[in-house]
């Protein structure tokens, strides 16, 4: 059963890596370095695109990250401490990615198609508090991932720690 705890927790440590790095890698590097320089509409456009390619990909890992929550009682393994926590934490960020994927990106993508400019008229302002919206979003996963990471490094070493004392 510790061989099987120590698969679940690798592939969700695995997906989470590669969307928490997507949302480091987008927020804090590639949207602020292109909106700085490249021009109007020219940065909007690309990262559109960025932005949507990227929302499948976490919806994705997402997705792994949730059967592997759903693997652990079918498979039998007893819940450990913290696992309802961990479950919990996984599927808000979950759901703060498709509610992203969904509805924010399509309808920014659409918005700025339709040539709105934040704060320009109420299309301007709904691209803001749409931009807004999706910024939280994206914090507000950085810290469940986090949390889901720290939950799974002390279920492994609990873990281990038992059966080593067997």
């Amino acid at each position: 059963m510790l061989a099987l705890r120590r698969i679940l927790s690798t592939a969700a440590l695995l997906a989470i890596a590669v969307w928490l790095g997507g949302l480091v890698a987008l927020g804090a590097v590639a949207a602020p370095v292109i909106f700085a320089t490249v021009s109007f509409p020219s940065s909007a456009d690309a990262m559109s695109i960025v932005f949507r390619r990227f929302d499948s990909v976490a919806m994705t890992c997402a997705a792994i990250v949730l059967a592997t929550e759903a693997v652990r009682p079918i498979a039998g393994l007893a819940f450990e401490r913290f696992a309802h926590v961990r479950a919990a934490a996984s599927l808000l960020a979950a759901v703060a990615a498709v509610v992203e994927g969904i509805k924010i990106s399509p309808r920014i993508a659409a918005l700025h198609a339709a040539g709105a400019i934040r704060w320009v008229d109420e299309p301007g302002r709904e691209l803001a508090h749409l931009h807004d919206v999706a910024e939280w979003c994206g914090k507000i996963e950085l810290v469940l991932l986090a949390v889901v990471v720290a939950l799974h490094a002390v279920s492994l070493s609990s873990a281990f720690k038992a059966r080593t004392r067997l």
